[in-house]
């Protein structure tokens, strides 16, 4: 399993018109084989911050998803960044 997860930055005012643009992307993301989880949300504490987290089957399907990355609307939108993707071997249900 793969799993990215991290933020984006993006000014506090351009938040919520960054998160509508990413609506399309979620909803592709969800329906591409191999990807068990994709969100993109809004920070409860910090009004700029944008969290990402992604769970796939495999690297492979990432990479089929991934593509060029974001539009040039959103990356012009991002002051910064720190996503990872961390390669997982194992996990167990915490529920």
């Amino acid at each position: 399993m793969v799993i990215v997860a991290g933020h984006l930055m993006v000014a506090p005012d351009e938040r919520e018109r960054y998160l509508a643009s990413c609506v399309a992307v979620v909803e592709l993301a969800r329906g591409t084989p191999g990807c068990l989880d994709f969100a993109i949300s809004a920070d409860l504490i910090d009004p700029g911050r944008i969290n990402i987290l992604e769970r796939w089957e495999s690297r492979s399907a990432v990479e089929a998803f991934r593509g060029a990355g974001p539009s040039d609307e959103q990356g012009a939108a991002i002051l910064s960044a720190s996503v990872a993707e961390y390669d997982v071997a194992d996990s167990r249900g915490l529920t």
